[in-house]
């Protein structure tokens, strides 16, 4: 099993490669054609400045945007130790603080850095997974921070949002320059007129294949640190029911396959047929039982909307 990991493990670090050259090139291009020279090292020293930069500040926004508390140790002591025996297996140097969200929604996710990282698990998830399907999930939660998906998925959106920016300006000089171009005194450089259109579009098609990506390493990272790939598994076939049924009740219709290319996440049925080819005779090391845990937090909210939609 340890080969085939490796072996996927090493596909899927050319593909990050690959995806990050390709953002990062449509951005240096649209400096470049927009504004020469100035525009493409404007592009390189942007950067620069991101790789330098970790912005805490988004973390915590985060985590206070959904409510989030921290989980003392005697709250849920089981938590900490299959937490305690992951950071070490990661070799994390610090390990995640936990954090409850008091929403009925199934839903974890990751937010900071390797020195600094936190890990936030809804009410709903810890009540609808076992012990060892919340360690495949923790699991998977501790990969994306031992891998640094945090920082690359960061680049990935800043070196985006510049592009986008890049194109947002270049369209305004466009229609600033319309009267000239209407008047037969400049003409417009179709190159560039296709890349102001396209380009934001492609970077995110770019990002979304990149999030793909690192979600299925993640996934491989976490069975070399539990060697239990039927739990992280089994974990997301029920976080796959479950949220198939909330949003069927919120979202009515809902349930249309959308094109993978649009997908932030693989498809869940591809995670578990690949998961399920490295299972192994390793039955894990924690039960299949409930979780026992007792947060003090405020009472459950109704889960809340955003421009994109409800958050999940």
């Amino acid at each position: 099993m340890h080969d085939r990991v490796t072996h996927h493990s090493w596909i899927n670090r050319l593909q990050t490669l690959l995806l990050i050259g390709l953002l990062l090139g449509i951005s240096l291009l649209a400096g470049w054609l927009l504004f020469g020279k100035e525009g493409f090292w404007l592009v390189i020293l942007a950067s620069i400045v991101i790789l330098l930069v970790e912005p805490a500040a988004a973390s915590r926004l985060t985590l206070k945007l959904y409510r989030a508390c921290p989980i003392a140790p005697h709250e849920a002591p089981e938590l900490y130790r299959i937490m305690a025996f992951l950071a070490d297996r990661a070799g994390l140097a610090h390990m995640p603080t936990l954090y409850y969200i008091a929403s009925p929604m199934v839903n974890a996710f990751t937010v900071g850095n390797r020195r600094q990282a936190a890990i936030a698990l809804t009410d709903g998830l810890l009540r609808c997974l076992s012990i060892r399907e919340t360690a495949g999930v923790l699991a998977h939660e501790t990969a994306h921070i031992a891998n640094g998906d945090l920082f690359v998925m960061g680049l990935a959106d800043y070196i985006s949002r510049l592009t986008s920016i890049l194109a947002l300006v270049g369209q305004i000089l466009l229609i600033l320059a319309l009267p000239s171009v209407l008047l037969g005194y400049a003409k417009i450089n179709w190159a560039i007129l296709l890349l102001l259109v396209f380009s934001p579009y492609l970077t995110m098609l770019l990002q979304l294949g990149l999030s793909r990506v690192r979600e299925f390493n993640a996934d491989l990272k976490a069975i070399q640190l539990t060697g239990d790939p039927e739990a992280l598994a089994a974990a997301l076939a029920k976080i796959e029911r479950v949220s198939h049924s909330w949003r069927a009740w919120i979202l009515p219709g809902w349930g249309n396959p959308e094109p993978s290319w649009l997908r932030t996440h693989p498809a869940t049925e591809e995670r578990i047929r690949r998961l399920l080819t490295l299972r192994s005779r390793h039955s894990g090391q924690w039960p299949n039982q409930p979780i026992s845990y007792r947060v003090h937090s405020p009472r459950h909210s109704s889960p809340r909307w955003y421009p994109g939609g409800f958050w999940h």
